[in-house]
Formats: structure tokens, C-alpha cells, sequence
């Protein structure tokens, strides 16, 4: 579709407040006090998923629980806290981050406003696990502030098996980390805002299944560790027994996470339905989060 091609232009509700005029705004205050905002990522994913597929993860999602909530959103914040993702210097890994006390600089002066503007009920959603690791304090200072409502909703992809449990839609076994980086959950994900954007973002010829390790620095000297999965924790003897920072790139060797990290049975229909029903459970949250009663100091 070219630029230039004209379209229809409709008379419907915008639900994104960046696409609305300060009236609008008024309108929607009118009606709720809530407010979604979703919360990306510009890091690598891998040989075979693009840079923004956190982004996607959450922003799909917001957009269409908040049209089944009646509830609007902001615009997307497609960077967050990703420094383990940024690879050694002058070896492009398409990274981008803000430090922890940027962004949750960043976080606390959108929640500001918004609730300046009116909006006593702020919803944070987070494509991207890692983001969790830093934005409590941002969201502590709003509702000690305020006393706003303040949350962080998962929309991350280490999240979905757990909210799709009492589906089939994960395919791949639990030992795989389906739900972690550039596995079965996002690319499905990116597959089916491939199929929207009309555009080829996803190359699977690109990648293999790929087993993630623990780093070199401590398995050349101890055969007790084992790696999983992602987490910031050390396993020692098959328990979680220490918070180390890691870089990425020292547990796994092309971004891709699991044991093995297996994105082959993602599809785009596949994708389509873990981003709908996340936005059903996401709405049903809403909806019980519009019984809350908020006084803003």
C-alpha cells in the first residue's frame, strides 16, 4: 500500500490519546478514569525476530483490550530496560535502552501527567519481562504521591503460559520455554503482525533450535550450574540460588532462549490467538479495575 493512496475518512472513536484533541480527551474522562499504557522494547530478539517484537507483544493487545474495555491508551513506549541486550560495542545488536533511573524518570513523568490531565487510574503493560526489574520505584512514587491506582500489567511472553494454561495454544513443551525470547510465544506473535504490516519481519531460515548455557566464566570452573531459560538467577544443583547480572549474549549464542529454544511451531494464526485472548484477559481486568474507588490527592 502506497503513502499516497487515498482512504475513506470515518467518523469513529479514537481510542489512542495521542491521535485525539484535548476535547476528546475531556470526552474520555467523561467516561473513565483509566488510562493503558503499553510499554515496549528495542532489543535484539534473536537471529529471526526483529528489534520491536516486545513492542508488538504489548502494544496489539492494548489496542484491542481497550476497545473491548471502552477505555483509552496512550502512545506506545517502544524503549525500556534492556542493557543485557546491547551486545560489545561496534557489533550492531539493534539495542536501544534507557538506564534504570532514566526510565523510570520517564515512567513517573508520563504517570504524572496523566493523572494531572484527570486519569486517576494508570495501567503500565509491559511487553518485556526485564522492564519489571525497574520500574516499581517509578510506579511506588506515583501512588504515594497520588494515590492514584497504579499497576504494571504482563503482556511480556514469559507471561503467556502461565495466562494461556487452560488453552492449547502452546505447542511446545515446558522444558522448551515456550514463553521466553524469540521462542514459540513471540515469534507466533510477529508472524501475525507480519501477516498485518504485509511486510517480511520474521526469517526463520535465519536461526536453529538453540540450547541456552550457562556463562563460560562459571562453567569453566564448576560443572554445578545448569541454564534454562533467561532469568537473572544462577541454578546451582537444579535450584534458583542466586540474582547475578548477566549479559545476554553470555547465556546464549544467537538471542534465541530455551532448552531448546524452539520457534518452529509458531504460526501467524497461532499469534493472532494469543494476542486476542491476552486482550480478553487484559479487558476483564479492566473491567474489574473500574469497580475500584481511587481519591486522588
Amino acid at each position: 500500500m502506497e503513502w499516497e493512496e487515498q482512504k475513506e475518512i470515518k467518523e469513529e472513536k479514537i481510542y489512542n490519546l495521542f491521535r485525539c484533541g484535548y476535547l476528546d480527551v475531556r470526552e474520555w474522562l467523561e467516561e473513565t478514569d483509566i488510562v493503558i499504557i503499553p510499554l515496549g522494547s528495542t532489543e535484539q530478539h534473536g537471529r529471526h525476530c526483529p528489534v520491536c517484537t516486545d513492542s508488538l507483544a504489548t502494544e496489539l493487545p492494548c489496542q484491542i483490550a481497550a476497545e473491548m474495555a471502552n477505555v483509552p491508551y496512550s502512545q506506545l513506549i517502544p524503549v525500556g530496560y534492556s542493557p543485557q541486550h546491547l551486545h560489545p560495542p561496534g557489533i550492531g545488536s539493534g539495542t536501544i535502552t534507557f538506564s534504570a533511573s532514566t526510565y523510570q524518570n520517564v515512567l513517573y513523568d508520563i504517570g504524572k501527567s496523566l493523572i494531572h490531565n484527570g486519569f486517576n487510574k494508570l495501567i503500565f503493560a509491559t511487553g518485556h519481562t526485564s522492564n519489571m526489574k525497574a520500574v516499581d520505584p517509578a510506579l511506588r512514587a506515583l501512588r504515594y504521591e497520588t494515590g492514584a491506582f497504579i499497576c504494571c500489567y504482563r503482556n511480556d511472553a514469559e507471561a503467556v503460559p502461565h495466562l494461556l494454561s487452560d488453552t492449547d495454544l502452546i505447542e511446545n513443551p515446558p522444558e522448551e520455554a515456550p514463553g521466553w525470547h524469540a521462542s514459540e510465544v513471540e515469534a507466533s506473535e510477529c508472524l501475525y503482525f507480519e501477516q498485518l504490516y504485509g511486510k517480511k519481519i520474521v526469517h526463520m531460515e535465519r536461526t536453529d533450535k538453540d540450547y541456552t548455557h550457562p556463562p563460560k566464566w562459571i562453567s569453566d570452573v564448576s560443572d554445578k550450574f545448569t541454564k534454562a531459560n533467561g532469568s537473572p538467577f544462577l541454578t546451582m544443583n537444579g535450584k534458583d540460588v542466586a540474582w547475578v547480572p548477566m549479559d545476554h549474549q553470555e547465556y546464549s549464542d544467537t538471542g534465541l532462549i530455551g532448552n531448546p529454544g524452539n520457534p518452529f511451531r509458531a504460526t501467524a494464526e497461532k499469534g493472532k490467538k494469543i494476542i486476542y485472548k491476552k486482550a480478553e484477559i487484559m479487558a476483564e481486568f479492566i473491567e474489574e479495575v473500574k469497580k475500584i474507588k481511587v481519591e486522588v490527592i
